[in-house]
């Protein structure tokens, strides 16, 4: 039976992060006829309306109560929902095909960001093996980024705008991920419908703003049509599929052993673009394969500093006893 139950959390993290590896070729089309605020409200307005929908049926009215806690969901829905959503994309679209590459890295590069965040924000510093892992994942970025070309070092600045909208983007994520911690006694649904509800309710707000100033260009019905497809997928599979099926994932497997499963990010990527035709360079695979070992390399010394807390646990309760 406890087989089957890490067979169902396995099966669940891979949907998950093969959509959200899916998600870059697809939006590089769709991106190609409407502006990522747009494209992230109509996407996550949808998703939301069925995560309500969800939320009302499973938990009933009293699961949609804020308890205090207000601010935060406004906080952390933008994070995920408006910081990420909106930002990922438009770094994404402004460095054309290169960027699906450089934005699925940028995904499989969380845990690392987030052991950045960690320290810079709460001052939690790193141990070693993973600033040796930060920095092999660095240097797998740098790859996929550059191509191999140094003189794109040179040239950043046509690039750092992108690049920079990209990585606030995957810390923004990153925050959302962390802020779930604050709500530990709420369930998955209801922290991931109510931050949504919120997030795209300001990511809404933004976009008519932009779009009464004349930065943003209102698609028509013509504009939604051509990218109905590429909107129904991002809704359903990394949209509400993926959501729920990360969650309940990690539930099952822990997060140590669900981070794993962000390997196939950037391995789905790499694939669907190669069958799309799309020039895979030697150092996209490279670049790719460092950001995996630093990944796993990470995993199996957390996996390790774990179990010998454990250990230390377990004999400790025995000395007790003894």
């Amino acid at each position: 039976m406890k087989n089957v139950q890490l067979l169902k959390g396995a099966v669940a993290c891979l949907i998950a992060s093969m959509s959200w590896g899916a998600m870059f070729p697809v939006a590089d089309h769709a991106l190609a006829y409407i502006d990522p605020f747009y494209f992230s409200t109509i996407r996550y307005g949808a998703v939301a309306i069925i995560l309500v929908i969800f939320l009302w049926i499973k938990e009933g009215r009293q699961a949609f109560r804020f308890e205090g806690k207000g601010k935060l969901l406004v906080f952390y829905g933008t994070m995920a929902f408006t910081v990420y959503n909106v930002l990922i994309f438009y770094g994404q679209m402004l460095m054309g095909k290169s960027g699906i590459m450089v934005a699925s890295i940028m995904e499989a590069l969380m845990p690392m960001i987030s052991i950045g965040v960690l320290w810079g924000f709460k001052h939690v510093k790193p141990k070693k093996y993973m600033m040796i892992s930060m920095a092999i994942a660095f240097i797998g970025a740098i790859f996929v980024i550059t191509k191999g070309d140094i003189s794109f070092l040179l040239t950043l600045k046509h690039n750092l705008f992108s690049l920079a909208f990209i990585l606030i983007g995957v810390v923004g994520w990153v925050i959302y991920t962390m802020g779930g911690a604050s709500f530990s006694d709420w369930s998955t649904l209801r922290y991931s419908t109510l931050t949504c509800v919120f997030g795209t309710i300001v990511t809404g707000f933004l976009t008519v703003l932009f779009t009464i100033q004349g930065h943003v260009s209102m698609p028509n019905i013509g504009t939604i049509s051509v990218v109905k497809y590429d909107l129904l997928f991002m809704m359903i599979l990394p949209g509400f599929v993926a959501l729920l099926s990360w969650n309940y994932g990690v539930k099952i497997l822990s997060s140590v052993n669900a981070i794993l499963f962000i390997n196939f990010v950037p391995i789905t990527t790499l694939v669907i673009m190669m069958i799309q035709g799309y020039k895979i360079t030697i150092f996209d695979v490279a670049g790719t394969l460092l950001v995996i070992i630093a990944l796993m390399r990470n995993n199996v010394y957390q996996r390790k500093e774990e179990n010998e807390h454990q250990n230390n646990l377990l004999k400790e309760q025995l000395s007790k006893v003894i």
